[in-house]
C-alpha cells in the first residue's frame, strides 16, 4: 500500500484525507441515524396515553425530550401547553414546527460534508492526473524538447508521471463513489424520518387540542 502511495505522489494525500474523513462521517451517521434514536415505533402512542388525562409533569416531559429526536419534538408541544394552557392551535403547531426544524438540522448534520467529499474527490483525482501529465511532458523535454520521441525522454520520469496520473484518477473515483452512494442513502433515510415526524407532529397537535383548558 505504501508503495502505491509513493508511486501516486503528493496529490494522493488530499484524497487519503478525504477518504478518512468520509469514512468517519459514514460511521457517525450510521450510529446517529438509528431508528431507536430518532423515531421509536411506539413513542407517539405512549406520549398520547400518558397525557390522556392532562399534560404530564416536568420530569416526564424532560424524560420524553431525552428519549429521542421525536421525543424532543413532542416535548416542545407539552412545554408550549404548560406555558399557556389556552394556547391556540396555531401556537401549538408553531412550537412543534420550530422543534421539527431543529430536528431536521440535527438529522442532516454532516451530510453536506459527505456530499462535498463526493464532489471534490473526482476533481482531486483529476488534479493528480494533470500533474502526472505534466510529469510525462517534462520527461519528454529532457533532451530534445517537447517534440522528442518517447524513447528519447527520461523513462523513469515518464513512468512516474503515468503512475501519478492513473493512481490519482482511480483513487479519486474509489473515494467519490462510496461517498455519493452513502450520501444518497442517508438523504433518503433522513427524508423518511422527517415525513414520519411530520405526520406524528400533526397527530400530536390534534391531541393537544383536547388538553387545552
Amino acid at each position: 500500500m505504501f508503495s502505491i502511495i509513493q508511486a501516486a505522489g503528493w496529490p494522493i494525500w488530499p484524497l487519503i484525507a478525504c477518504s478518512v474523513i468520509g469514512l468517519a462521517l459514514i460511521i457517525e451517521r450510521f450510529i446517529s441515524l438509528k431508528t431507536a434514536k430518532i423515531i421509536p415505533p411506539k413513542l407517539l402512542d405512549e406520549a398520547i396515553m400518558v397525557s390522556r388525562n392532562g399534560v404530564p409533569g416536568p420530569d416526564v416531559v424532560k424524560q420524553l425530550e431525552q428519549n429521542s429526536t421525536l421525543g424532543g419534538v413532542l416535548a416542545s408541544g407539552f412545554r408550549a401547553l404548560n406555558a399557556n394552557p389556552r394556547a391556540s392551535e396555531e401556537d401549538l403547531r408553531a412550537s412543534l414546527e420550530g422543534a421539527g426544524r431543529q430536528a431536521a438540522a440535527q438529522l442532516q448534520r454532516y451530510l453536506g460534508a459527505l456530499a462535498t467529499i463526493a464532489s471534490a474527490a473526482p476533481l482531486l483525482g483529476l488534479l493528480g492526473t494533470v500533474i502526472g501529465m505534466i510529469e510525462i511532458f517534462g520527461s519528454q523535454g529532457g533532451d530534445g524538447g517537447m517534440g522528442t520521441a518517447p524513447g528519447g525522454g527520461n523513462p523513469e520520469q515518464l513512468a512516474h508521471g503515468i503512475s501519478i496520473a492513473l493512481y490519482n484518477t482511480a483513487f479519486g473515483l474509489i473515494v467519490a463513489i462510496p461517498a455519493l452512494i452513502f450520501w444518497r442513502y442517508f438523504r433518503a433515510r433522513v427524508d423518511g424520518y422527517l415525513l414520519t415526524m411530520e405526520i406524528a407532529a400533526d397527530r400530536f397537535a390534534r391531541h393537544l387540542q383536547h388538553l387545552r383548558k
